[in-house]
């Protein structure tokens, strides 16, 4: 009879601290013979390598037999333990470092956190790329730029022309009310903009409404009717036929080709300033405008949705009339570009959500406007209030032109021309007034 259970080796089984000398020493026969030898090994099976049978042999377990479903007690199941269970302190007990099961699905932290920044960045690229279509959808491209006749040739940079108009769409009677829009139907231009973003700094010059323009010939967008060209103010364009006219105008008379056009109406301005919790503004003087219901006091202050419209609005106040508003429009839209493209507001979805909602429901663009063109106007923007650029309006001769129109403003074209030249070329603005 075999002393050795089936399949194992003569392999000493002695522990550490194991007193029973027949664990290490094979028994003798009264007959003065031992035991015989135990039988030779069994041959491995089909894909078991000599070092896994020997690893088999070290467990206790017969290579040649697959390893049965392991039975823990509840307390480890570490190899410290003599009967298979892991003792509560040993090696391989429970909680103890030995234990070669318990340590390989023990979680790397290493791997944890490679696996969070995976998915918070997996996250913020869904979330992102979300916030962009959406806001792309959302964008009303109604101007067709490529449409226009007789287009200047395009220069270097990107221009932008940004137009403030007194739409009262979206307004209730309450709406019209607080804001002193007044109930005058259609809409027409209260400021205009050209940002021009370049290598040699970024330029914001404005466009006196009252300019006195020549307004080449079109043909109705919607009557197919023929126009010839003729003498009005600079708004007059926008009222005569929108904002395709507008744009061909400013055209025609500065000599620049306007990449993307961007229009705003009262009501996407307020809600705008009150998504973002209010603009700071500081005032040089009180500000009071019955008209447009100003009544702001001086010095530093938070302005909000209806305070800023009336702002911008006011010029009966100002001692240039049209020329002290579009200064005070520039001060504001500075001010307003660069709270919103801020990180407090781009950070902060509770803020930035709002603000993308409440611009993109009334913001008006070209058809060839994205959403990243938009949001590059707003860095530009706040790159000009940063001091990276310059605010200055068209140069003028005569602020108070009389005409058959009433009074107008009539340009300084000695200083006019080479000031557009330099916006064409890209160069360095030299011109300020």
């Amino acid at each position: 009879m075999n002393g050795w259970p089936d399949g194992w080796t003569e392999e000493p089984r002695r522990r550490t601290g194991d007193s029973d000398p027949t664990r290490v020493m094979g028994h003798v026969q009264r007959g003065g013979g031992a035991y015989p030898p135990p039988p030779a090994e069994p041959p491995l099976p089909p894909g078991l390598s000599p070092r896994r049978a020997a690893a088999s042999r070290h467990q206790g377990r017969s290579a040649a037999v697959p390893q049965q479903p392991r039975y823990d007690d509840g307390y480890g199941g570490g190899r410290g333990g003599r009967d298979g269970h892991g003792g509560h302190g040993g090696a391989g007990g429970h909680g103890g470092p030995g234990g070669a099961g318990y340590a390989a699905q023990r979680p790397d932290p290493v791997r944890r956190i490679k696996r969070g920044l995976v998915a918070v960045l997996v996250f913020l690229l869904v979330v992102t790329g979300g916030t962009w279509f959406w806001a792309g959808s959302q964008l009303r491209r109604e101007v067709d730029l490529e449409a226009l006749p007789d287009r200047p040739e395009a220069g270097e940079g990107t221009n932008y022309l940004i137009v403030g108009s007194d739409s009262r769409e979206g307004l209730s009677d309450e709406d019209r009310k607080n804001l002193h829009t007044g109930r005058a139907a259609g809409k027409r231009t209260d400021s205009m903009m050209i940002l021009h973003v370049g290598d040699n700094g970024n330029t914001l010059m404005s466009l006196p409404r009252d300019s006195w323009v020549t307004i080449p010939a079109f043909t109705g967008s919607e009557s197919g009717k023929q126009y010839g060209a003729t003498q009005n103010k600079l708004n007059a364009a926008f009222s005569m036929d929108g904002a395709g006219l507008l744009a061909q105008t400013v055209e025609f008379n500065t000599g620049l080709r306007i990449d993307h056009y961007v229009e705003i109406g009262f009501a996407g301005f307020a809600n705008i300033v009150d998504a973002l919790g209010g603009v700071e503004m500081c005032l040089d003087k009180p500000v009071k405008d019955k008209n447009s219901g100003a009544d702001l006091k001086a010095g530093c202050q938070e302005l909000d949705g209806a305070q800023s419209l009336a702002f911008v609005r006011q010029r009966y106040q100002e001692a240039e009339g049209d020329l002290g508003r579009t200064k005070n429009q520039q001060k504001f839209l500075s001010a307003l570009a660069n709270q919103a493209a801020g990180p407090g507001t781009v950070l902060n979805p509770f803020t930035l959500y709002p603000t993308l909602n409440a611009g993109l429901e009334t913001v008006i663009v070209d058809e060839e406007m994205g959403v990243l063109d938009l949001a590059s106007m707003f860095w530009a923007m706040k790159g000009v209030s940063g001091g990276e650029g310059q605010t200055l309006n068209v140069p003028v001769a005569n602020p108070s032109l009389p005409t058959p129109k009433g009074s107008a403003v009539q340009w300084d074209m000695a200083k006019a021309k080479p000031l557009f030249e330099q916006l064409k070329n890209d160069e360095k603005v030299t011109v300020t007034k």
